[in-house]
């Protein structure tokens, strides 16, 4: 059988690897470097020629299983136009940022221009506002939420090379009509990139809309235990990735390390079932805060009262265990709420299997200048939460005590 004709839990399951002693699970080569059989067999592997490895910054067999385990689910069941299987690649990177750097370089020359949403991890937006122009690229932001709005965009400023954009987006859940967005991008000849984090691709896949690119900071539910920092970049072009993109990441320097790798490759084995029960309960956690008195918002698309809503039921399995609340005392409240929570954890990241909190305002997006995160949405008093996998009866009782 192919990998289209079995489930995607039991492809999570068995991934493939290569070992000439049938180790069952993939082993972590800890080796920086690798031998030549002769001087004629290193030649031809620095050539290309031979596909062996060189150096674990170029590539290593236990980095390059977990690459590929994450490419074939972010390609599960997905066709060409001609019936074939879509084939990507993909190259794991030393974290979630440097997945993101790889591509936007690697794409990206000075007088370019990328369109992203306001609406993206601290991270993302301060490398688009503050690193990306030292390059001599553009930044351009819009919601894409307007059909009409965007095209006038690209109209305007053909500059633009690259669309960017997260769905859900970090923290405000904002979702994107990809198969809008990748409509128009093509109509104008544009790339467009998915930061996949916040669904994995067990409940979202952005190929299946025809984007070029999608990342993952793996850190997050790909690895699921937050015992592993590391990125992913994937992508449908394999003669860019084989070159180009390739060469940014082996001069950069962001490859993944191989234990870290490891660590990864075991957390997809249980990716489907982790990210059921993680839906299950942001979805009462969710519910009970929608109603309770000193919650004035709850942003969480699998709420009928999102605005996204529709489009997230469109492209997702499920609505992702992530959402952001507003407190109706602001600051003050954020923060008393937070510092009384005795079951959630008080950390930034997402994706564990313990529920995280944590104040965006004043952690994840604290570089952000506070004018232009408000315009995005990001309160003073909003709070994110990550729920994770512990009994739903102690979360909410643990949130239930912490509002007061």
């Amino acid at each position: 059988m192919t990998r289209n004709d079995i489930d995607f839990g039991t492809l999570a399951i068995h991934q493939e690897h290569t070992d000439g002693h049938h180790a069952h699970l993939a082993p972590i080569y800890a080796s920086s470097t690798f031998t030549f059989d002769s001087v004629e067999q290193g030649m031809r592997r620095f050539s290309g020629e031979d596909a062996g490895y060189i150096y674990s910054r170029f590539g290593n067999p236990t980095t390059d299983a977990t690459a590929q385990a994450i490419a074939d689910l972010e390609t599960w069941k997905i066709l060409n136009p001609d019936g074939t299987p879509l084939r990507a690649r993909a190259l794991l990177t030393s974290s979630g940022q440097s997945a993101m750097s790889t591509l936007f370089i690697s794409c990206l020359n000075a007088g370019d221009g990328i369109l992203a949403t306001p609406s993206l991890y601290g991270g993302t937006h301060e490398f688009i506002t503050k690193m990306l122009p030292k390059f001599g690229i553009k930044a351009y932001f819009s919601n894409m939420t307007d059909a009409d709005e965007l095209e006038t965009i690209l109209k305007e400023k053909p500059e633009i090379k690259l669309i960017h954009f997260e769905s859900p987006a970090n923290p405000t859940m904002q979702c994107i009509d990809i198969e809008r967005v990748v409509e128009l991008a093509k109509k104008y000849n544009k790339l467009i990139s998915v930061d996949n984090t916040f669904s994995t691709p067990y409940l979202q896949q952005p190929f299946k809309y025809g984007v070029d690119y999608v990342f993952h900071s793996t850190t997050k539910f790909l690895n699921g235990h937050g015992n592993a920092i590391g990125g992913v970049l994937v992508g449908r072009d394999l003669s860019a990735m084989d070159t180009y993109v390739h060469q940014t990441h082996k001069l950069l320097g962001v490859n993944s390390n191989p234990f870290d790798a490891f660590l990864v490759l075991q957390g997809i084995k249980t990716l489907p079932l982790r990210m059921e029960q993680h839906c299950r309960n942001a979805m009462d956690v969710a519910t009970f805060l929608d109603h309770h008195p000193e919650i004035s918002q709850v942003h969480y698309n699998g709420l009928t009262t999102h605005p996204d809503y529709a489009i997230s039921k469109k492209q997702m399995r499920h609505a992702g265990s992530v959402m952001s609340i507003e407190l109706k005392g602001g600051y003050e409240k954020a923060i008393d709420f937070v510092n009384k929570l005795q079951i959630c954890t008080r950390a930034v990241s997402i994706g564990t299997v313990n529920t995280l909190v944590s104040h965006p305002a004043s952690m994840s997006h604290a570089g952000i200048p506070r004018e232009i995160r408000l315009k995005t949405g990001i309160t003073d008093g909003l709070i994110r939460i990550s729920v994770g996998l512990e009994s739903i009866d102690d979360l909410i009782s643990d949130l239930k005590q912490a509002l007061g």
